[in-house]
């Protein structure tokens, strides 16, 4: 049987049936193609290495066969020696253009899967907030990986496992790729886990650089790629040399056979090679009918991909988006209203693992909402949870989009302007400031990629955390552990501002800052955010009102509208919702 038909009727054992009779949606089979296309040169020359293959395994019997009847049989040991010699270089020719054929596969696959892998990563990045809140990370990943590494099958079906015991150098060499495989890998997944859920992809969206994202995450990819290569080359390496040594060992023992014909000590003809014949066609006709199952496997994979693709992001640039302009910034909200969108508008049901139909609207949340920040003002919010302060300041770095109304920045609506540059204006330090799983300074360089050490430096000393940062063993380089867990409340936040004075924006959001800090690091943070907030316009979210008894205006928030506006003093004299919240401030305290 030959490798080729061994390693389909293995797969067969494997295979799901229950795929065979899957409806693909129209086009998704030209849609595969069109991935195909800039590998048409690799897939020519892979045929033409299967067509000669096939020839070769047809002609080893086919010469078997005259060996007997030509030269056995008259007794012709000229003849039966060079036939044998013949067999035996078809057969090194045979091992030869499989490993040719095997190459071309490996490339053609692992390519796919790069190219499946950077795209899906790249577009999911480009996926409004509102898609992370629903869609289940581990979901999402699976479609990253274990989708797109499915759907590499219908361009390279013919990967063929190592069944036999691998020798000690194998193994070996077998045992530290795939290792290092695992490793790129489980790399991968920890970015796509970071990316992926709220938190981190709030972080990405407002800080990030998703050419150096992508770059980062293609970079590892890219190594897996080649790493799949050469998995698949060794795997082929020595299977083929067990195969060709069979090989060899037949050729010889028909040599031998011969001769001892010729010497009327046993009696072969031509059923010897019809005999080879059905032994070599038996396992690629018996794996015709599993053909089915791996294709339609491999196309719903494809299909379930395309789903990922096909999924386009809420938040996007016009045609026509234009940068924000230089300067500084005012913010102003005209009209605002705003209801958070349905499932079925920002998410797969595929990808939330409990997805129901949503029985009832979420409703307005912000309603009529309309207010001025000149550039360079505090304008603090404040009022109930649940009131929309929150979503308000969502809404001003185009998380999301306003259901009707505006919301411009320097006198341009933000609709108009494009997302990076609006984000790249805006710096934001939230109440659970997150942190990736890597070094000190690592995470201060997600807000300025190219920071020097003394910037770095200066940006922590204005945080007021420069201190604590020289007492760690490691200085800089010391990793916060995930999600920042090696690091105390107050000295993530800390870092956090540093983060946001080394991108320098325009624009400050401080959405809670201080809400769960004791009395000391309180004031730690809020002499790093007097630095922070100097000459910048702000929009303070604060529970404590004390925290902003000196902001320029005051929006008391309640049930999406506003309530009440003002400084503090004149909304104390007004006796309404914003005196009744500061005294039982001042009581509880």
């Amino acid at each position: 049987m030959s490798q080729h038909a061994m390693w389909m009727s293995f797969r067969s054992l494997t295979a799901d049936a229950s795929v065979k009779d899957q409806r693909l949606k129209a086009g998704t089979v030209k849609r595969i193609a069109s991935y195909a296309a800039p590998y048409r040169t690799a897939l020519i020359f892979f045929l033409l290495t299967v067509v000669v293959d096939a020839v070769l395994v047809i002609t080893s019997p086919l010469l078997l066969k005259r060996l007997i009847d030509d030269g056995v049989i008259p007794g012709n040991p000229g003849l039966v020696t060079q036939l044998a010699l013949l067999v035996g270089l078809i057969a090194i020719l045979d091992a030869i253009f499989s490993m040719i054929g095997r190459w071309f596969s490996a490339r053609i696959g692992e390519n796919l899967i790069f190219d499946l892998r950077t795209q899906v990563f790249s577009h999911v990045q480009r996926q409004s907030i509102a898609f992370f809140t629903r869609t289940q990370t581990g979901a999402l990943i699976s479609r990253i990986n274990s989708d797109v590494i499915g759907a590499q099958q219908i361009l390279a079906l013919a990967l063929l496992p190592v069944f036999l015991f691998p020798t000690k150098w194998v193994g070996r060499k077998l045992q530290g790729l795939t290792r290092e495989s695992f490793n790129l890998n489980a790399e991968m997944s920890a970015t796509m886990t970071e990316r992926f859920n709220v938190s981190g992809a709030l972080l990405v969206s407002l800080y990030g650089d998703q050419s150096n994202e992508r770059n980062y995450f293609s970079t590892r990819a890219r190594k897996v790629a080649n790493i799949g290569v050469s998995i698949a080359l060794l795997q082929r390496m020595f299977f083929i040399a067990l195969t060709s040594i069979a090989s060899i060992a037949t050729a010889f023992a028909y040599g031998v056979g011969g001769h001892l014909a010729i010497n009327k000590e046993i009696t072969l003809g031509t059923l010897l090679a019809i005999t080879t014949l059905l032994v070599r066609l038996y396992g690629p006709l018996t794996a015709l009918s599993n053909v089915r199952v791996d294709v339609m496997t491999a196309l719903v994979s494809f299909e379930r991909v395309f789903e990922v693709l096909d999924l386009v992001p809420m938040v996007r640039d016009k045609a026509s988006a234009k940068s924000v302009k230089s300067g500084p910034l005012s913010v102003q909200f005209e009209k605002v209203r705003f209801a958070y969108p349905k499932a079925d508008e920002i998410s797969l049901a595929s990808l939330e693992s409990v997805a129901k139909p949503e029985l009832i609207e979420s409703g307005e949340i912000l309603k009529d909402v309309s207010f001025m920040a000149p550039a360079g003002s505090l304008t603090a919010l404040v009022g109930p949870s649940g009131a929309g302060k929150t979503t308000i300041s969502s809404l001003l770095p185009r998380l999301y989009d306003v259901t009707s109304g505006s919301i411009k920045v320097g006198g341009d609506d933000i609709r108009e302007l494009k997302v990076d540059s609006l984000r790249n204006s805006i710096g934001v330090v939230t109440q659970d400031a997150h942190m990736f799983h890597d070094s000190i300074a690592a995470n201060l360089r997600y807000a300025k990629a190219d920071a020097t050490e003394v910037e770095m430096e200066d940006a922590c000393r204005a945080a007021q955390i420069w201190e604590m940062i020289q007492s760690l063993p490691n200085g800089l380089d010391t990793v916060v552990g995930e999600r920042g867990h090696r690091l105390s409340g107050g000295e993530k936040q800390r870092l956090a501002i540093a983060r946001l004075l080394l991108k320098a924006p325009r624009i400050v959001i401080l959405d809670e800052a201080t809400a769960h800090l004791d009395s000391e690091n309180e004031a730690l943070v809020q002499e790093a955010l007097a630095t922070a907030l100097k000459d910048r316009t702000s929009i303070v979210i604060a529970h404590r009102l004390s925290t902003v008894r000196r902001a320029d205006q005051i929006l008391v928030i309640e049930s999406g509208e506003i309530k009440e506006r003002g400084r503090h003093e004149e909304l104390l004299s007004l006796n309404g919702l914003y005196a009744d919240l500061y005294q039982r401030q001042s009581f509880s305290a």
